[in-house]
């Protein structure tokens, strides 16, 4: 039986990120389609996948090279993706470009979300070939169930007739957080709610002071389970998505999974698979997003939910497993290989 390495030396410091969430899927779609995956260098696997940049993932990925074993890296990360996010973010982003260069450069293949995220890591010239697959999403478990949208509006306080605007993510400027403090409070009449959860210190301080002076319609839950967030979207009206940058968006998966109807930030990471007015709905900016977001609530718009269903549909766990499979055939099994060599240091005088 051919075997995964799902390498999770580092995987414990992201599980409530989008990345953690992203190991967890190539886990069910690899099981769910006969492959055996493990965690440990032993027994050795046929490949392994290394998901976070973190040090101990170079340094698994060159030890899996001296074995031998490709190396798939997960491209979840691009500098673009890393500025605007936590404190100090924008001036390390020129350094973490360049750290990412010398991690994905020890894989034999790199996996990202969409196309718009294989071309901005086709841009940084790296040696390895960039091939874009969906991170996939539970079709099966994020689905449209009525008695979940009751019991989400029950655990809130919520009437039927009230209605509920969500988006989930960390709390950070490029997330569009801003943007959906400032729809809340345009929308007095509307029940807002951001799930997630980011160590108050590495939240920028116009962030956290911004959430402070967020209106008495607007709440901060905190993170949810993945079986509480399934209820939050099956319970709201609609699933606003505000980010200014993504590499795909788990959770615009999630909810077109489970019929929310959707409401994104115009940005070129949609392009080609999410069409405005056609699986969700599309706004340029922050007026743009208030007019389309009304119309949602009030039922002005066209609904589009089984079509986003469709999209969800696509990229369902088994799809990705086999999708996986056929990636395999194509990587070098040689029996023994080096690891590429470190630029040695300058001396200097």
């Amino acid at each position: 039986m051919f075997r995964v390495h799902i390498y999770n030396g580092s995987l414990a410091l992201v599980g409530k990120s989008g990345v953690g969430q992203a190991a967890n899927h190539q886990h069910a779609a690899l099981e769910r389609t006969g492959v055996s995956v493990v965690t440990d260098w032993q027994p050795r696997a046929d490949v392994v996948h290394i998901n976070t940049v973190l040090p101990c993932s170079f340094w698994a990925a060159r030890r899996a090279r001296r074995q031998g074993i490709p190396v798939i890296w997960y491209g979840h990360s691009t500098e673009a993706d890393f500025r605007h996010s936590f404190v100090g973010s924008d001036l390390l982003a020129p350094l973490f470009k360049r750290w990412l260069c010398l991690c994905y450069n020890q894989a034999d293949l790199i996996l990202t979300p969409t196309p718009y995220a294989a071309h901005i890591l086709g841009s940084y010239r790296l040696r390895t070939p960039v091939q874009a697959l969906s991170n996939g999403v539970d079709t099966d478990f994020f689905a449209p169930d009525p008695a979940r949208r009751a019991a989400f509006r029950k655990a809130r306080g919520l009437t039927d007739t009230e209605k509920v605007v969500i988006s989930v993510g960390h709390f950070m400027e490029r997330k569009g957080i801003l943007d959906f403090i400032a729809l809340a409070r345009s929308l007095p009449q509307v029940r807002f709610f951001w799930f997630g959860h980011t160590d108050p210190a590495l939240v920028p301080r116009a962030i956290r002071e911004a959430m402070a002076a967020a209106p008495a319609n607007l709440e901060f839950p905190g993170f949810l389970s993945q079986a509480e967030l399934r209820d939050a979207y099956c319970g709201a009206d609609v699933f606003l998505f505000c980010s200014h940058e993504e590499t795909e968006g788990i959770v615009v998966l999630e909810a077109l999974a489970c019929g929310t109807p959707t409401l994104l930030r115009d940005i070129p990471v949609y392009n080609g698979w999410l069409a405005d007015g056609v699986n969700v709905y599309k706004g340029r900016d922050a007026r743009e997003l208030r007019v389309k977001l009304t119309g949602l609530l009030y039922g002005r718009l066209p609904d589009v939910t089984e079509a986003g269903r469709r999209v969800a549909e696509a990229r369902s766990l088994p799809n990705i497993g086999r999708a996986l499979q056929r990636i395999y055939a194509t990587l070098p099994v040689p029996a023994r290989r080096a690891a590429p060599a470190l630029r040695p240091r300058r001396r200097t005088a």
